[in-house]
């Protein structure tokens, strides 16, 4: 490896933005942030994912702290526990700590009390308990059981005590929420920090982690597989609900709840009634019934968990084996996600019938009634009355917006999980229509209080705008306008539960049921009160919309401005006639169809875009861009319109000392650096914490060396114009960054400006002076298109040619960098059409973005072939299309696999007919895509020597495929260079997983001859892809939940109050953040993820290494387990936490880090990255630090 004269840790001095304002005055205080993170890691973490409050209030020994305290609880069997609290936590989170905490889980339904039997309410906060201090006696107190807590409790058991087994979920999928941290860790390496001082010096011989690295050498599909786990010990032989359950009516109102039957190892099974009073074995047999309690002692307990330990000694002993095994993984990597869907990954292992794969489970059918009940009505929830209840709760203190804000988080984690799972089952036909006599594209569905249809032109909505083309779109930028609206939280206005799905080459919304919405109104009434009616023909403008879409228009720069109806009559609207409002009958108003909150982009669409003719035919449209939905990005606006106000700054200052009689320049700052220095800023003033990582920080984790004082003039540049006395004026929300003269400040209140949404759609304005304001609208919106292909983009290409940004690693990460830049993704032939230049960035620039395209035009195509086909059909249709994409070098003439049985099953089905399809087909149709959505034609070799698996994980994550972990052979090299003697990239595996051979059983029963698979394998063609590769696919889902503006604001408090070296407050303010973001997210959320990621860089300035270390290791697994194993985002963190243990002087832990991370960069992008050398002259950094001088030198 590669010298390298600078230091590793100089490397990361961290760039801190100069925040909107300091928005939580009170902080809780901590003296040390160091021993503050490690113990908040502890006691802040709770078994469900999410945090208990206190992450930050046990900051250290010694400090005092008011309103944080222990709390010590007395146990019913006598015994003491101690738990610290803060009076700003609900009692509820206190509750949970209880069950959490290892001394007690045990404890599912009970009360608290104090001070002599007054009784806690469970939903208020501590400070709201009057009288209790930390010197108060609180008792925790059994209760009766119901029948819902006694089966809440007994899955509780189930799962800790390991018998709860492996489930099936169409919604997470295989591995889902993986991490593969603690394989790379040593056990005590997360948390040893330096303490020990001798890393170096065990470290010295040859068998570093580094040792044998080969920089050249392309990604293993290994690195992204968990080792082979020791099984954990079993606690019990089976636990289920007995067959005797439901009690009978007179027994159950003697108190009997469920009938349960547990076999331990040491006795006889064992027949359980769970009773109001607690669990007791009873006398019944597997053939007689007899509820009655047995007389042995210690056969009663409250809870089952005591019960079981009572009666067996086998369970006592395989329970603290179960505990030792579990207390051997992070328990970050244990929880279990309540707040976010956990990431699927895209390789998975192969499958298997060995023994501990699947278990038997009887409970597994049993668990829709144990969770729901046997009626079901348990997870029926009214969900628009949550959403729009949960809107109108107070805001006025920050103890309402931190309960408003957690509240809205788990809610909105609740619906997008109950709205996905209803739209698998949409798309796999398991839901009927309320319209089946309708086309199927028209057909809408209700499951469970979620309204679904699909993204479909069924009803010729869009028939001018390209049919189903421009639903589908529409659909997408609908989320996007309804997150928006969702940020902003402006009052009186409601939005509905939306989320979008992905699924099998099928677009569905699932949207909460709006009150009324179905209502027929009375013969003159308009079904919609606000904006078009029956497309632009009839417009209603109930005045009851006016103030609050006004506030909402002035938030999203959006103009009033006049739209006219059939008739040629008059209205002026606050938005978009597109956007409806809708007074539902619980008399709240709903905005509907955000998806025309920005104007369309008509520099494309002119270039284009061919006109479809209301009537008559369509025309020879042959070229044309599939849709009119072209609109600019939010976005883009918003940068544009910071450089309006710059321009208004200007000429004020100009002004000003034209008067004065001054000539002194004023320094102004490039449109560039302006979209640069401001693409995390938010329509709420609220910053981004992911958005430092694309645009300002090297793929790696680290930074580029800043001084504060080039940053602020960054800052400034745009957000105020810095004179050359470094005084600024008010920023573009109107406030000071800070205190001036009074002739220095420049009043921006009477500065406006902001587009017309409905320019280009066909409105006839009827008068002179209404064309001439059209006329002024038309041009604005020329300009904002312009300045996106004049300086915006162009701009991007400079900067990533200098290495300003970050480059991105894979299309996920380059799709985002563009985004914030303002830059639509059907400007990706634009961008590799600029980038075709010998610099060797922008090639490697232009060779993502075609990989981009060819990705997303695979994706079109697989969803027209996948979108109606039968379920078991999809995986004989992706590998075939697979193999017609990246295994047409190996086999030019691929047939699809597909089972005779099946489709002759579906003979009569209509569907698109994969199996006709050729590789130059495929690859005809796939570059039609492209250069109709991307404009850019491909040439040569489309694929990239080498780049065939990154294309593959761009497919597999688009679509939601769970391919089968092996190594897949693309070319003919491939297998000449591997050998032909295998079967691991060629053969197609056996539908039960086993290889064609079979176990050494079935070979002696002469089952290689007998069987039929066997002879598949001997038949099969030489193809990359087959069938059963394809082991599943999951939901991909677009989602609409806002961020905490309340936990952003409190970090961007705490940067600033670094970068006015107020040290001691801005360390109080981060914890806060911190505090807030698990508060209101969770544990494990990928917000948290990057807040932890944020803070471990800051921490790191602010030389707490310890505590920089203990937070990237919370960043790594929440990264893994929420954005997946080999996300970009995951890769960054890897490196950062590598860069900090190397610090701590745990430079082998270090090296193992930064190892795995860079064959996951293999993976995700491929050998020799852009900015891959900077990580790899740190790795040498790091060998020479333990004295590997020869291995840091390539």
């Amino acid at each position: 490896m590669a010298e390298s004269s600078n230091d590793v840790s100089t490397q990361a001095s961290n760039h801190i933005d100069i925040p909107k304002q300091h928005a939580n005055g009170d902080a809780k205080q901590t003296e040390s942030v160091a021993q503050g993170s490690k113990d908040g890691a502890v006691n802040g973490e709770t078994a469900n994912g999410e945090s208990n409050g206190d992450s930050n209030a046990e900051t250290g020994e010694g400090q005092a702290v008011d309103n944080v305290f222990q709390l010590t609880i007395k146990l019913p069997d006598g015994k003491d526990t101690q738990i610290m609290v803060s009076t700003q936590e609900q009692v509820q989170d206190i509750r949970q700590s209880i069950i959490d905490l290892p001394s007690t889980f045990q404890y599912s339904c009970f009360h608290l009390e104090y001070d002599g039997g007054k009784i806690i309410n469970d939903f208020v906060e501590l400070s709201e308990v009057k009288g209790l201090t930390s010197e108060s006696e609180v008792r925790l107190v059994e209760d009766p059981y119901t029948e819902k807590e006694s089966r809440i409790h007994f899955v509780r058991v189930r799962e800790l005590i390991g018998a709860a087994g492996d489930r099936t979920d169409l919604l997470y999928g295989i591995e889902a929420g993986l991490s593969l941290h603690d394989s790379l860790a040593e056990p005590t390496a997360a948390h040893s920090g330096s303490a020990n001082g001798n890393s170096s010096k065990v470290s010295t011989n040859a068998n570093h982690p580094m040792s044998g690295y080969d920089v050249e050498a392309p990604g293993s599909y290994k690195v992204l597989l968990p080792p082979r786990q020791e099984t954990a010990p079993k606690t019990v032989k089976s636990m289920q609900v007995s067959h005797w359950n439901p009690p009978p009516y007179h027994l159950r109102s003697q108190g009997h709840l469920l009938y349960l039957l547990i076999h331990p190892f040491d006795t006889d099974p064992l027949q359980i009634t769970a009773h109001v009073s607690g669990f007791y074995v009873n006398k019944s047999t597997q053939g007689k019934f007899d509820p009655s309690p047995r007389s042995e002692k210690n056969f009663k307990a409250h809870s089952l968990l005591t019960l079981l330990s009572q009666i067996s000694g086998a369970f006592r002993e395989r329970f603290e084996a179960l505990q030792k095994f579990n207390s051997q993984r992070d328990p970050l990597s244990a929880y279990q996600l309540s707040n976010a869907i956990p990431a699927s990954p895209w390789l998975v292992p192969p499958p298997s019938i060995d023994e501990d794969s699947h278990q038997p489970d009887i409970t597994r059918t049993q668990e829709s009634y144990l969770f729901t009940g046997a009626d079901n009505t348990e997870t029926l929830r009214d969900w628009n009355e949550e959403f729009q209840s949960t809107r109108e709760m107070p805001k006025e203190t920050v103890q309402d917006r931190v309960f408003r804000e957690r509240l809205t988080s788990k809610l909105f984690a609740d619906y997008n999980e109950a709205a996905t799972r209803g739209a698998v089952l949409v798309a796999r036909g398991e839901v009927a229509p309320l319209n089946p006599t309708e086309d199927r594209d028209a057909q809408i569905f209700v499951y469970n209080n979620v309204f679904f249809s699909f993204g479909a032109d069924g009803v010729e909505t869009f028939k001018t705008d390209g049919g189903d083309e421009a639903a589908r779109v529409a659909t997408g930028k609908d989320v996007v306008g309804v997150k928006a609206v969702n940020q902003l939280d402006v009052n009186e206005i409601f939005t509905p539960g939306t989320v979008v799905v992905d699924y099998l080459g099928k677009r569905i919304v699932g949207q909460s049921i709006v009150p009324g919405i179905f209502k027929q109104r009375e013969p003159g009434e308009h079904q919609i009160d606000y904006g078009g009616v029956e497309g632009k023909d009839v417009v209603a403008a109930n005045e009851k919309f006016t103030a609050p879409f006004a506030e909402l228009s002035k938030a999203m720069k959006v103009k009033k401005h006049a739209v006219w109806d059939k008739e040629g009559k008059r209205h002026d609207l606050e938005a978009s006639v597109e956007t409806k409002g809708l007074i539902g009958t619980d008399g709240r108003n709903y905005v509907l169809d955000l998806y025309r909150i920005t104007p369309l982009d008509i520099d494309w669409l002119e270039q284009y875009w061919k006109e479809i003719p209301k009537d008559g035919p369509p025309g020879d449209r042959a070229g044309s861009y599939p849709h009119r939905m072209a609109v600019l990005r939010p976005e883009l606006v918003d940068v544009y319109w910071r450089k309006k106000l710059q321009d208004f700054v200007q000429e004020r200052m100009d002004a000003r000392k034209q008067a004065n009689g001054s000539v002194e320049p004023i320094r102004e700052s490039s449109d560039e650096t302006q979209a640069q220095a401001n693409e995390k800023s938010e329509s709420n003033g609220a910053a981004d914490p992911q958005q430092d990582r694309a645009d300002k920080e090297l793929p790696d984790g680290e930074e580029e060396p800043k001084t504060n004082g080039a940053d602020e003039a960054k800052t400034n540049s745009v957000e105020g114009t810095k004179t050359d006395e470094s005084k600024t004026v008010p920023t573009a929300d109107g406030e000071d960054q800070k205190k001036e003269p009074e002739q220095h400040q420049i009043d921006v209140s009477d500065f406006q400006w902001c587009l017309n949404p409905d320019v280009y759609c066909g409105q006839a304005p009827q008068t002179d002076a209404e064309r001439e304001e059209w006329e002024r609208d038309e041009k604005e919106v020329r300009k904002v298109c312009k300045h996106l292909t004049e300086k915006v983009i162009p701009g991007l290409i400079e900067d990533l040619r200098a290495g300003d940004v970050g480059f991105p690693m894979d299309g996920q990460s380059l799709s985002s960098l563009l985004h914030k830049r303002g830059i639509n993704m059907r400007y990706l032939g634009t961008i590799a059409s600029l980038a075709n230049q010998e610099e060797p960035r922008l090639q490697a620039l232009k060779q993502l973005a075609i990989q981009e395209m060819i990705a997303r035009g695979f994706k079109h195509v697989a969803s027209k072939n996948l979108r109606h086909l039968p379920p078991p059909l999809a995986g004989a249709c992706v590998a075939h299309l697979l193999n017609c994409l990246l295994g047409a070098e190996l086999n030019d003439t691929p047939s699809a696999e597909t089972e005779k049985s099946l489709k002759e099953l579906y003979s009569n089905a209509d569907y698109e007919k994969y199996d006709d399809i050729t590789p130059e087909s495929l690859r005809n149709e796939v570059k039609r895509q492209i250069s109709l959505r991307y404009r850019y034609e491909l040439e040569g070799d489309w694929i990239q020597e080498g780049k065939h698996l990154q294309l593959l994980r761009e497919i597999a994550l688009k679509l939601g495929l769970q391919l089968t972990a092996r190594e897949y052979m693309f070319t003919k090299t491939q297998v000449a260079t591997n050998g032909t003697s295998t079967t691991d990239g060629l053969a197609a595996p056996t539908a039960n997983g086993h290889s064609a051979g079979g176990s050494k059983k079935n070979k002696k029963r002469g089952s290689d001859k007998d069987s039929p698979n066997r002879g598949a394998v001997k038949s099969a063609p030489q193809m990359t892809f087959h069938p059963v590769d394809v082991q599943n696919i999951v939901p991909v889902l677009k989602e609409a939940s806002p961020r905490s503006v309340l936990a952003e604001e409190a970090m961007e408090a705490g940067r600033m109050s670094l970068r006015q070296q107020d040290k001691e407050l801005g360390q109080e303010l981060l914890l806060e953040s911190l505090s807030l973001h698990e508060q209101i997210y969770g544990i494990l959320h990928p917000e948290v993820a990057r807040v932890y990621y944020a803070l471990s860089t800051l921490y790191y300035g602010l030389d707490e290494k310890n505590a920089a270390v203990e937070l990237a290791r919370k960043a790594v697994i929440v990264s893994e387990r929420t954005l997946g194993v080999d996300s970009a985002e995951t890769v960054l963190s890897y490196l950062n936490l590598g860069l900090f243990e190397h610090a701590t002087g745990n430079t082998t832990v270090a090296l193992k880090y930064v190892r795995h991370a860079l064959e996951l960069w293999k993976i995700v992008y491929g050998t020799k990255h852009p900015d891959s050398i900077t990580t790899i002259n740190n790795a040498a950094v790091m060998l020479q630090s333990i004295k590997q001088y020869k291995d840091s030198r390539v």
